[in-house]
């Protein structure tokens, strides 16, 4: 999705909900997202944090998730620059078990980590699809950020308030390979 029109979605979304515009970023599963350094990051809209913010609240989490989503995601096979700078923030808020929209947030850390995988430069279908690695340098910032909250992920993971089939046995290797490869 063009930069642009992921920056109106973002508008239109804190003018739809201005109070998450204004809500504090004060909970621990968001700790640190107001000091990342979104200028640095391409493609990065500023309203990022109260997208995040508003994944915490039952009513607007829903309707927020779409438009990050489509932040995150350059296409069905590329994640954005953003991805990487928000996976720990995402990670965190998956954890949380009350929170309405976790099964999503949990569906984006399997995709990331997923897309994150290096791709074989040798297998032509693979590079088709996913391009080269050298020309997606967020893979590897991902596999970084997973790797600095991986004792976060595997407690996810372990977590035994988890509703059965919330996390397949697919999905739970896939996210344990990225954090131990």
């Amino acid at each position: 999705m063009d930069t642009a029109v992921e920056e109106a979605a973002v508008a239109r979304f804190l003018r739809e909900y201005p109070r998450m515009a204004q809500a504090a970023c004060d909970h621990p599963a968001l700790l640190g997202c107001a000091d990342v350094d979104r200028s640095r990051i391409p493609g990065c809209p500023a309203g990022i944090p109260a997208l995040l913010r508003s994944l915490l609240d039952e009513e607007v989490g829903p309707a927020a998730l779409p438009v990050l989503e489509n932040v995150l995601m350059n296409s069905v096979f590329h994640m954005s620059a953003v991805m990487p700078a928000v996976l720990p923030f995402l990670i965190r808020l998956a954890a949380l078990p009350d929170i309405a929209v976790r099964s999503d947030l949990i569906e984006i850390l399997v995709v990331a980590a997923e897309l994150s995988l290096p791709v074989d430069a040798d297998d032509e279908d693979q590079v088709l699809l996913f391009g080269k690695d050298d020309d997606h340098p967020e893979r590897e910032r991902c596999r970084a950020a997973f790797a600095a909250h991986a004792s976060a992920l595997r407690a996810l993971l372990e977590d035994e308030s988890l509703p059965g089939g919330l996390i397949s046995v697919d999905d739970r290797e896939r996210l344990l390979e990225v954090v131990e490869p």
